[in-house]
This record gives C-alpha cells, structure tokens and sequence, in this order.
C-alpha cells in the first residue's frame, strides 16, 4: 500500500532529472528534461510518461500490466506511454531498518498483479490528484471543478493544460495523508482492453536486453566446472593446461557448503575458469583436469529407487495431515471401494536463458546485475558472503528468459559473488545448457494413492489421497521434519470440505535431488491424480465425469481456504469454468455419445493460486498409439482481468507447457548422477505434437485480479490421460506419457 510515508522516502528530492530509480543511464538522458513524481511516474517536456515497473519480466507480462494499473488512474493515453524496469529499491530508514522503497518486487506464485492491484492504483491516483492541484493553483481555480483525460487537465471553460506544464510545481506538492479517490471500473478506458507486450518490438529486433547481454564491455567471464555427483565433493584438481588456453585470465576453486556457512544449499563445489570472453572460458574448461569424490550414501541412488522407496512407505502408515470425518468408516460401510495410484517424476525448469549473473565488488558497495526472481534476497546473499550492508548492494533485474520458479532460488548468484572475491574481478558467471540441466532444483517426484469409498448410487461417501513424495522444502534449514508436507498437500483443495469423510496422509520420501518451486508447485501433481481419480471413479459407478464433478462441487458457495491463493474457494466459479470448457468442447454424456473409435474428450478443472481453470482436450489414439492432439479448449477465472491479451498468452504458454511436461519431460538419476543433459532428452514441445486448434476463454469477473503465471498448467495432464481413456481405452496413471500408450495397445493386441 502508498502510504505518505513511503512517498517521501522514494520521491525525496523529486525534481527534474530525479528519476524513482530508474537505472543510472536512464537518469543521465533524462536529466533536466523530465519531472519524477513519487516512485514510478516521469513525465517528459514533450508530455510522454515513463513509468516504472518494479517486478521481474520473465516473460508474464507485467512490463505492460502493471504500468496499466498506474496509466489508467492518471488518465493517460496508452500510446504516451513508455516503460522501464527498476532497480531493486532498497533504503536504509532513520532507526536504522531496511525499508523496500518500491514495494514487493519479487516474481512468484502468481502474486505480482495482485499485490500491485491496491497500490499501484492509488500511486496513479494520487500523481493524478497532484497535478490536478497544480493546474488549479495556475489558474487559481478549485481542484474539485477540474477534470482529466488523456494526459491533460481540463478546466470547465474548456482550456486545457497538458501534465508536462505542471509537473513540476506538482512535484514540490507534498501528497495526502487521505488515500486518493480511486476511478470506477465503468470508466476504465486501459484496465481491461488487450494492449500489446510493451517490449515486443524490442524483443523482435533484438534490442532486448536480457541477462546474458548485461555484461559490461571488458568485464570477464566465468564458467564452472561442478561436481556431477549429487552430493559429492572436490578432491583435486589440475588447471596447469587450462591456464594456457588463451584468453583464460585465472583459474580458482569454489568449495560447497560448509555447517552452517551462509550459501545455498544448492551450490555445488566447484572449479572456476575465468576469461575475456565465454569461448575462451569453456575452452579452459575443458581442459581441466578434476577429481571428484561421492557423497556418503548418493554414489548409488537411482530413479528406480526412488520409486522402489515411495511404493514401500505407501504400504505403511504416514503422517496424517487431515482427518475430516471417519473415511475408515465410510471404506467399511462402502458397496464399492475405487483405488488408483498416480506417478509423476521429477521435472526441470530448463528456461531459455540459463543461469548467469554479473557481480562487481568493491570495497564499500557492490553491482550485481542478474535475471532473478527473487532480487530482494541478493543484498542479504551479498552481505552474508562479503560483509557489506545490505543498502551498499545495488540490485538490477534485466528482462528474464523464462524462470518458471527456477530463479526463486539465487545461487547463481551466490556463485558469482564468490568469484569475484576470489579472483579480484568483476565477472558474469554463465551457465550452459548442460550445467542447467544437471543442477536445477527440480520438482519433486511422488507416488499418489487414492481410495473412494461408493455408496449403492454410486455417490463419493469417502475419500483419501496417500502421497509419497520428496518434499520441495525438505533440505531447507529451519523446516521441521513435520512440516515437510506442507509444499506437498495442500489440505483445503477440492475436494476437501465437499467430502464428509476425508484423509489425507504424507510419507517422507528421500531423494539427493535438490528440489523447489515449479510452476503450479504441488498443484501440477495434485491436480493429475484427482482429476485423474474423478473419472475412474465415474467408470466404476456408471456415471458421466461430468456429472460426477458437478455433483462433486455442489452448489455455489464460498469455503474457506487457509493456503496461498485464499482466503475463499468459490465453488461456483470452478463450476463456471468447468462448464465452458464442457459447452465449447461439445461434451455429451458417454451414454448414448457417438463418437468415433479412436477419438475421445477429457475434461479437468482446479483451483490454483486465487483463479479457477479448466481443460477439454480431444485427442485421437491410432491403432500402433499414434496420439493426435485435435483441440484443447481452456477456461480461466482470474478475476478483473487487466490485460487480455496478457492473460491469453499466460493460458496458451501453460497449456503447451503442461502437454510437453505431459508427455515426454522427466529427470532420472542413476549411479548419483542427473542423466538428462539437453533439450535431445529433455525435449520442449515440437510443432507436430501441439494441438491443431487451441482455444482460450476468459470468464468475466468483478473479484480483485490474481495472476495468471500458474493457472494454465495444472489441469492439462488430467484432461489428456481423460481424453485418451475416453478413445481407447487405456488409463495411463504414470507421467511422463511417452511410450505407455503404444505399449499398452499393443499388449492389449497380444492379449487378443
């Protein structure tokens, strides 16, 4: 929220050439020929508008949304409208604290739209109510009988003066302790309306600037030999022939954590080759000669261990996390029991721009310029590895290549900092493909086993979900070992509070594997197996899946969800979306349905994060197991939508997402060792494999906005491994889907 106080301490000073913070070169070309109003607006003598944008660009589109929400308060025309992103703002306050200058300025878990929804509206709003007060002490008229529109002010005789005359007499204004008069969504003229990515033109001629291309000229470069053994260590190494490699500056060796020594706990040891440029550097690279020493009890693990452990422990007794009800009661008096168990892998984030980060230190501050998610935890990184204060860090975030939750975690970073103290140097550290692929945190892997319990109609009277998973948050420091199924369940989710009887139970299931935040997190495997688990339970009591979820959700009412996304699950808006999707598809009862062999319809639906989606796929299953992917049709509610066009591509990118993670994306260890290593066996989705018509709807709404990073992806899976039951016949409860189907038919063709 903008509060008075913040106002003063971001816009201190706020005269021409006082830019919000904008970076160091932007404040140069400005200077003397624009006026800074508080923290993110910069009017220009010719009347164009610059506004900031705080978040992380990583390809969701709040470069364009957020700098909406302020342009339409201040009733400016959209095409007067430039954007810049900003530094990570962070100052010292007078007792000494650390204050966020800008506001939450960090990229995850959907949350950028709305926490800037309250703010970023009163910000505009109040740079509306200054220049208004300006332009009435002009023309000694009174505020309350001027209006604006289109950058101007209007007073009711009809004279008109344009914001740039009156930016700086505004800027010495002290602003309201009152909060601003915010606009009525009837008048919205850009919340609302689809306006193209800001940066498309940029990003089509390439003059984007992203993070690879944030080095500085003569600035060294650095890429790292890792230990490829998960959990191993550095015995010794020979950087003899490395060094005669030309261009290689230095050669220095970074060891892993160490007790309680303040690193990510994803860093691995390793060797450093830093050079003038990237080629020389992976040319020294290559000729190191390093031995590497396994983990304790790692050198061995496999993926099929894995599942070996999970498939045990889900023969035993868990942790129970919720217990609504007497399910063991409801399984007992039950006229039928339904059970299924759901695997899904481990998976990679495997962004377009790997990891990379420049950091400069010098005696009494630091640069570090790197495509994170999560800028404001650098300067506490920087401190805790260099002992510099927090404020003597400056932070800059380029346009990001795709982070996924990838660049929650800033150990990259880390790896930069150190680095640079060790050689002396300015550095970017890059990262290939390869190494990207081997050291990921990656989403975890589990086993799900559901039971339903059927009364004589058919009718869910109980339900349990058994998860053996490793949790995302196992090895993070400070989480006790009880609370590791919290990032794995989440207990409030459908169909939780619908069911009378109703248990959920976690098991710890180990793995060496680093793991974090992947898009939708544990949304994406919870989805799978219960909307999975919705259809086989409708085959077992002859009902339709549609049905059978309609009489799931119920009638519309509100239930409280205690989880991020909260604090209501609005049951009739995931019926609303679900029925869309049902309508546009042209779902029919399988009775009586006549559609082809071979060609079946899939329906999922969920609520991730604060929105309600939903998938219908429609798919073609040949006779060998040729899958054709024909139509996919999405329905998402995520309320007040502010940009269409942003949100559109949001559900088109998760969809693709989700079909590729679907059918052919997964991560195996053997012998401790990540054995994928590019996108040759990790692949993306191939032109050929994506639907041949993909339709998004979105569903008109009047609540708050949420984001719309993770909504598109949970529900893909289900709704494929439904579609394709409902063609041939096969369940496949087993992700990735890659060569099950065709070996699955062609079992069933021996067997006949």
């Amino acid at each position: 929220m903008i509060t008075r106080r913040t106002w003063l301490v971001a816009s201190a000073g706020g005269t021409a050439g006082v830019v919000f913070g904008l970076p160091a070169q932007a404040q140069a070309a400005a200077a003397g020929t624009a006026v800074a109003l508080g923290q993110f607006v910069r009017i220009a003598a010719d009347n164009r508008v610059t506004i900031g944008c705080r978040s992380p660009e990583i390809g969701q589109g709040v470069m364009t949304a957020l700098p909406m929400l302020i342009a339409e308060e201040l009733d400016l025309r959209w095409d007067d409208v430039s954007v810049e992103a900003m530094p990570l703002g962070l100052v010292v306050t007078a007792t000494g604290g650390i204050d966020w200058k800008f506001g939450p300025q960090g990229a995850g878990g959907s949350d950028t739209v709305p926490e800037a929804w309250a703010d970023h509206r009163r910000f505009g709003a109040e740079v509306r109510r200054l220049l208004v007060l300006a332009a009435a002490q002009r023309w000694q008229a009174e505020a309350s009988t001027l209006r604006t529109r289109a950058g101007q002010v209007l007073h009711p005789d009809g004279r008109l003066m344009r914001y740039a005359d009156v930016a700086a007499a505004a800027a010495a204004i002290s602003p309201s302790a009152e909060p601003p008069p915010l606009k009525s969504p009837r008048d919205y003229r850009i919340v609302g309306t689809p306006r193209g990515n800001v940066a498309a033109r940029d990003i089509a001629t390439g003059r984007a600037r992203f993070g690879l291309d944030a080095r500085p000229a003569g600035a060294a470069v650095a890429v790292l030999q890792r230990c490829p053994l998960l959990g191993g260590t550095l015995l010794s190494f020979d950087d003899s022939a490395a060094r005669r490699v030309p261009g290689v500056l230095d050669v220095v060796a970074i060891p892993g954590p160490k007790g309680d020594e303040p690193i990510p706990m994803n860093l691995a040891p390793a060797v450093a080759v830093i050079a003038r440029d990237t080629w020389s550097a992976l040319q020294g690279r290559a000729a190191l000669r390093v031995q590497w020493a396994p983990g304790p009890v790692l050198a061995d693990d496999s993926s099929e261990a894995f599942d070996r452990r999970c498939a045990a422990l889900l023969e035993g007794a868990g942790q129970v996390v919720l217990d609504h009800g007497d399910f063991s009661a409801a399984r007992r008096s039950a006229a039928r029991v339904v059970e299924a168990t759901y695997q899904l892998p481990f998976a990679a984030h495997a962004p377009m721009e790997p990891q990379n980060a420049y950091v400069q230190l010098e005696p009494d501050r630091a640069l570090v310029i790197a495509p994170t998610q999560q800028p404001g935890g650098i300067p506490r990184l920087v401190m805790n590895l260099t002992g510099l204060a927090r404020d003597k860090v400056r932070v800059e975030v380029p346009r990001i290549g795709g982070g996924f939750g990838r660049r929650l975690t800033n150990d990259y970073v880390a790896e930069a900092v150190l680095v640079a103290k060790a050689s002396g140097r300015a550095v970017q550290v890059v990262w290939t493909r390869e190494d990207d692929m081997a050291l990921d945190f990656f989403r975890p892997g589990g086993h799900h086993r559901l039971t339903a319990a059927l009364d004589a109609r058919g009718r869910v009277t109980g339900w349990s979900q058994r998860l053996a998973s490793a949790s995302k948050v196992g090895r993070r420091p400070g989480v006790k070992p009880e609370e590791r199924w919290t990032s794995e369940l989440y207990p409030d989710d459908f169909p939780a509070r619908l069911i009378a009887n109703l248990r959920l139970e976690w098991f710890d299931a180990p793995s060496p594997l680093p793991r974090g935040s992947w898009r939708a997190p544990a949304h994406y495997a919870n989805a799978f197996a219960v909307q999975s688990f919705i259809d086989e339970i409708a085959h077992a009591g002859g009902q339709d899946p549609l049905a059978l979820r309609h009489q799931l959700i119920g009638g519309p009412q509100t239930l409280e969800y205690r989880q991020h996304g909260g604090p209501g699950f609005d049951t009739g808006r995931l019926r609303r979306v679900l029925d869309k999707v049902a309508a546009e598809i042209g779902w029919q009862p399988r009775a009586g349905r006549t559609t082809p062999t071979g060609r079946g319809i899939g329906l999922a639906c969920h609520f991730t994060f604060g929105g309600y989606a939903a998938h219908a796929v429609e798919v073609t299953v040949g006779a060998q197991g040729a899958l054709g992917i024909e139509r996919i049709v999405c329905a998402v509610d995520v309320g007040r939508v502010i940009n269409p066009l942003g949100v559109r591509a949001q559900m088109e990118g998760g969809t693709l997402d989700g079909l590729a993670a679907a059918l052919q994306q997964q991560i195996t260890v053997q012998g401790g060792r990540v054995q994928q290593s590019n996108f040759h066996d990790y692949p993306l989705l191939a032109l050929k494999q994506a639907p041949r018509r993909l339709d998004v709807h979105l569903i008109d709404s009047d609540a708050d906005p949420k984001g719309c990073g993770e909504m598109g992806i949970p529900t893909l899976a289900p709704a494929l491994a439904n579609a394709i039951d409902d063609a041939c016949g096969v369940r496949l409860r087993r992700l990735p889907i890659g060569e099950q189907l065709a070996q699955a038919l062609a079992a069933r063709s021996r067997a006949a």
